[in-house]
């Protein structure tokens, strides 16, 4: 369940016109706050990333499927509430995960891959955009 506070950062971010990735940073950055707080585990930074994402999408963030992702997943099929039962398996077995997966290091080998992946182009047009945004937030 997202927390009101990632929910109005969302809002905020989609009524600036920011992108939905953007939008859905603030449900990754509240998933990895839960991990971090022993609210729950992960399996490893990516499953963190992806919770955050599912959370995403299902509070009406405009995300595109990942194109690798060949079957659609349970959350398509699923029709009405999910039974006491089952959240309450669903949360026992996060539970019994590690925390260790949301820690500054892990996060940031998961980023350097996930950049190294990305051709040198792209990383540079990244870098240029991101001097341009400090450079217009300097200004104000």
């Amino acid at each position: 369940m997202p927390t009101k506070r990632a929910m109005s950062r969302a809002k905020k971010d989609k009524r600036e016109g920011k992108s939905a990735s953007t939008q859905a940073g603030e449900f990754v950055r509240d998933e990895i706050d839960k991990i971090r707080q022993g609210e729950h585990g992960a399996r490893n930074t990516k499953q963190a990333i992806a919770i955050g994402l599912s959370e995403a999408r299902r509070a009406g963030v405009k995300l595109k499927q990942n194109p690798k992702r060949k079957s659609k997943s349970a959350e398509h099929k699923r029709k009405g509430p999910v039974s006491k039962k089952r959240s309450q398996a669903t949360l026992k077995a996060l539970k019994r995960e590690p925390t260790s997966t949301a820690s500054q290091t892990a996060l940031s080998k998961q980023a350097h891959a996930a950049a190294k992946k990305r051709g040198a182009r792209s990383r540079h047009e990244a870098a240029l955009k991101a001097a341009r945004t400090r450079e217009h937030h300097a200004h104000h």
